[in-house]
């Protein structure tokens, strides 16, 4: 446990938990938008898949608490590490002409505080219903998603939040793998093409979908 606790305690190691939690919820990403994409081939096959996985039962409970608990370590992590450097440099640097860093890096506070909202509200709409503009149903999970993007206000929401979730997962995604020794230092450090392909495919994949119900593509 003192070991455990030296490691949480290091700025090392809240840097390790940052990036193992930021991989664990990458993973989930890609598989959530995947499922989502689903709402093209039809009704049938998104409210089908949306059976499988309840089907699953203590193992979707497994997985959901895996990933609140990654979640939850990472905010964590990311604020003690800001206060940590606010403590180190109270006083900021002078006007200076970036060299290495990205607008997704300068910004990826303000981003996560904004996600961390986004995510409170997307449970509350799409997993809960609690703001469903029409009737929630738990086995019509199609009509939800069809009926909740048919709301301009929704849709636009949804689709600034998946450029916030890109830009951070473009910066997030190069980070982690950096730290965890998944890629190599490069003398190059704003060319990421990993970082970028990641952060692209979710974007496109998330944010396809209420476009496509806004433009009626879906319906």
């Amino acid at each position: 446990m003192s070991k455990l606790r030296r490691f949480w305690g290091s700025t090392i190691g809240k840097k390790v938990v940052m990036g193992a939690t930021g991989v664990i919820m990458i993973g989930f990403l890609i598989g959530h938008m995947v499922g989502n994409l689903q709402v093209f081939i039809g009704a049938e096959r998104l409210n089908a898949y949306s059976r499988f996985l309840h089907s699953l039962g203590e193992v979707l409970w497994l997985v959901r608490g895996v990933l609140l608990l990654s979640l939850l370590l990472h905010i964590v992590a990311a604020v003690q590490l800001t206060r940590i450097d606010l403590a180190a440099r109270p006083v900021g640097y002078g006007k200076t002409t970036p060299q290495a860093s990205t607008f997704a890096s300068r910004t990826i506070r303000y981003g996560g505080l904004f996600l961390a909202f986004f995510i409170v509200f997307h449970l509350l709409h799409l997993t809960l219903g609690k703001v469903q503009p029409v009737p929630f149903s738990l086995t019509n999970v199609y009509g939800n998603v069809v009926g909740g993007f048919a709301v301009p206000w929704v849709a636009a929401l949804y689709v600034v939040s998946m450029i916030v979730v890109g830009l951070h997962l473009y910066h997030g995604a190069w980070s982690a793998f950096r730290t965890l020794g998944i890629a190599p230092a490069s003398p190059r450090p704003v060319a990421r093409p990993v970082a970028s392909a990641v952060a692209l495919v979710v974007w496109l994949g998330f944010t396809i979908v209420p476009v496509a119900v806004s433009l009626g593509w879906v319906r």
